[in-house]
């Protein structure tokens, strides 16, 4: 038996108890005729006294204890001394006096402290984030992440939604950012696409019947990073049929409102505000303004609504898709399309929360002739279309019902919970900022016979160091 107890269980009720504990040594202090060391596991942190006259041997072996050392010590729990309590830990009223005493494995001296107060290189720290994610305040963020999820799920799943994966290698529908490409060795030539959404198969699931989806994707976009940008990313995906945007609107204050309680302690006013885009951009000169000043609220909702359907590309002189080309145009703007895109408003929406789009959404298109529409004006001939996105059009010819969804930011909403400023910290394995995992070293060169087998030919090629 490794534990009969965490490192953080234990208090004065288990005074006189046989207890055996199994981690890692935070710190470890010789006395003299005392050792004394911290042993650590996620739960927390106990004092271990080893005294050589009740355990030479255990007292002999906790000389050779250094820090990160894996341990398990069994001995007796005991109330310390008065003047040495130590009120900031959990367990700060006890300490084991140390009678058996195993090294489960030696570690080397760690290259910085596993210490909250550490002050960290933060290369350094993705390089050895198996070493970061020991510190309770990193490790705090992922407990975090955990409860999150299980919020999510809560909710929906009492909401009637089902959760739906769906596929990472995909079609390639060059639209918004650069795609992530995977080569096929089997068809050699093709390419696979790493979703930057799941945002086709969402709709097909609508065209489906199964009315109400959810899922945590992970995402992949190529694009330069920033503190709330990643690679890969995870999203809150959600659609819905037979909604409109005051039951995605209602849904989404009810889940917010829920996590916010329930990790945060705050509880939240709903509805949250609603500023149409040319609003916001009046007033705040921003489509993301943060609120709390106005509300006093230290989380300041409010959604965006309202925005252009299309912006103009002068260097390709064409309109093109504001949101996606699925958003379906504002009722009342539908007869000006044509006559003056640039004034008609889409049936999207923005969730804003303390100065951060937390996530966006539409009420799709389900129409086939007003989605042929919306493609011939921004330049894709009814050719193209097909070959871009001919499984979704098919599957719309087959009685697609309204249907409307949103989706958000997991890491963003995380970071903002947590209270920080980059999204990396709260992502177990990140990339930097120049797409390179510091832990890994990926991306990284593949050998020539792999290469080989994919039919690919590379036009330059770095030496070997």
């Amino acid at each position: 038996m490794y534990r009969t107890h965490t490192c953080g269980q234990l208090r004065a009720a288990d005074e006189g108890k046989e207890a055996t504990l199994s981690g890692w040594v935070a710190r470890r202090r010789d006395h003299g005729k005392l050792i004394f060391i911290d042993i650590r596991d996620r739960y927390g942190l106990t004092q271990v006294v080893f005294i050589p006259k009740e355990a030479p041997a255990a007292y002999a072996l906790a000389q050779e204890l250094r820090s990160e050392y894996v341990i398990k010590v069994t001995g007796r729990v005991n109330r310390r001394p008065q003047n040495t309590l130590n009120p900031k830990l959990a367990t700060g009223e006890v300490e084991i006096l140390g009678q058996k005493l195993e090294i489960l494995n030696a570690s080397l001296t760690p290259p910085f402290e596993i210490e909250d107060e550490s002050e960290i290189n933060e290369e350094m720290r993705l390089k050895y984030r198996y070493l970061d994610l020991r510190r309770q305040k990193v490790f705090g963020n992922f407990a975090l992440r955990h409860k999150l999820y299980t919020i999510i799920r809560e909710y929906l799943n009492a909401g009637n939604f089902l959760e739906c994966e769906t596929p990472i290698l995909t079609k390639s529908t060059p639209e918004g950012a650069r795609d992530y490409l995977v080569p096929s060795r089997v068809n050699q030539g093709m390419f696979y696409a790493l979703p930057q959404s799941p945002q086709l198969f969402k709709q097909i699931l609508m065209v489906s019947g199964i009315e109400r989806y959810y899922q945590i994707a992970k995402c992949f976009r190529d694009e330069d990073l920033r503190a709330d940008r990643q690679p890969e990313f995870t999203q809150l995906d959600i659609e819905m049929s037979f909604v409109q945007e005051e039951d995605i609107f209602s849904l989404t204050e009810g889940l917010m409102q829920k996590i916010v309680r329930e990790l945060k302690g705050v509880e939240i006013k709903v509805p949250f505000p609603r500023l149409t885009y040319a609003q916001a951009q009046e007033k705040y000169s921003s489509d993301k303004p943060d609120l709390r000043p106005e509300t006093g609220e230290q989380f300041a909702f409010a959604w965006v609504v309202d925005f252009p359907l299309f912006k103009f590309n002068a260097e390709e002189n064409r309109w093109e898709s504001e949101h996606h080309p699925f958003t379906s145009p504002h009722p009342q703007d539908i007869d000006s399309l044509e006559s003056a895109p640039d004034k008609v408003r889409s049936r999207s929406y923005d969730l804003v929360l303390n100065g951060t789009e937390l996530g966006s959404g539409s009420i799709r298109i389900h129409r086939p002739e007003l989605q042929e529409k919306i493609f011939k004006l921004i330049g894709i001939d009814a050719e193209q279309a097909q070959k871009r996105f001919g499984f979704l059009l098919d599957a719309f010819k087959y009685g697609a019902p309204p249907h409307g969804g949103v989706a958000f930011g997991v890491d963003r909403l995380l970071s903002l919970l947590a209270g920080e400023s980059s999204i990396r910290e709260v992502i177990a394995f990140p990339k930097n900022s120049a797409a390179v995992c510091p832990l890994t070293g990926a991306p990284s060169e593949v050998e020539e016979r792999q290469l080989k087998e994919l039919g690919i030919t590379l036009l330059r090629r770095k030496p070997q160091a």
